[in-house]
């Protein structure tokens, strides 16, 4: 079966304004983002990429244009499943006031019994995006061989989500897993298992130096900023 090349929007102007975004339109890629996009194509330079496969949110269409334009037979599959998560009346709203709801303690520690008001359950935003990778494996093996790669350009909790299902993990430690803005993760699908070949990757370490404020110990709903 393929192999899926998962990369998270770049950075976006919600991600710096420290904003939930869901799927409010309008928002887009960053300065920083638009530089991370405008890397792809070289750091994908070695991978033959058989379909690209985006969220159709603004953001996540900017990330893979560059990538596009480098490579004009390649065009690209708008697939909602793998949009963000529904957040519902959260969404729009900023992280540091939505962190005092009762309702963020259950996203923390046990996202799979957690339902956003007006939006989506965790567990049916997982359910979504895995049946989409799983649809989507078929239809890439089908056309294009069972060794070939594709990509997908989703959000931070999709992408999170999808490691989560590829590595047995049951939801509710799906927040122990980080992936930044630009990131690669990488899973190859085979008969009996995914194997998860990479996760996260930026090719910059510089998330791993100590900050100058210590990191929280809850994790960015969302996908947070990335690196300072």
């Amino acid at each position: 079966m393929p192999t899926l090349i998962l990369v998270r929007h770049g950075r976006s102007t919600a991600n710096t304004e420290g904003v939930l975004a869901g799927w409010t339109p309008g928002v887009a890629l960053d300065e920083r983002g638009t530089r991370q996009a405008a890397a792809l194509p070289a750091r994908l330079a070695a991978l033959p990429i058989a379909e690209v496969v985006s969220s159709p949110l603004q953001r996540c269409q900017e990330t893979i244009r560059p990538l596009l334009d480098a490579r004009p037979g390649l065009t690209a599959h708008s697939e909602e499943r793998i949009g963000e998560c529904h957040y519902g009346d959260w969404s729009g709203r900023k992280l540091a006031d939505l962190k005092d709801e009762p309702l963020m303690d259950v996203v923390q520690a046990h996202p799979s019994a957690a339902a956003f008001p007006g939006g989506e359950s965790m567990r049916a935003m997982q359910t979504r995006a895995a049946e989409a990778v799983r649809e989507w494996n078929a239809r890439v093996e089908r056309d294009h061989g069972a060794d070939a790669v594709y990509l997908m350009c989703s959000h931070g909790d999709i992408i999170k989500s999808l490691v989560a299902d590829a590595l047995g993990l049951h939801l509710d430690l799906f927040q122990r897993i980080s992936v930044e803005p630009c990131s690669i993760t990488a899973i190859r699908y085979t008969r009996l298992r995914p194997f998860l070949v990479r996760l996260g990757d930026t090719g910059d370490f510089a998330s791993l130096a100590p900050r100058e404020e210590p990191a929280a110990g809850d994790a960015a709903v969302g996908g947070g900023a990335g690196a300072p």
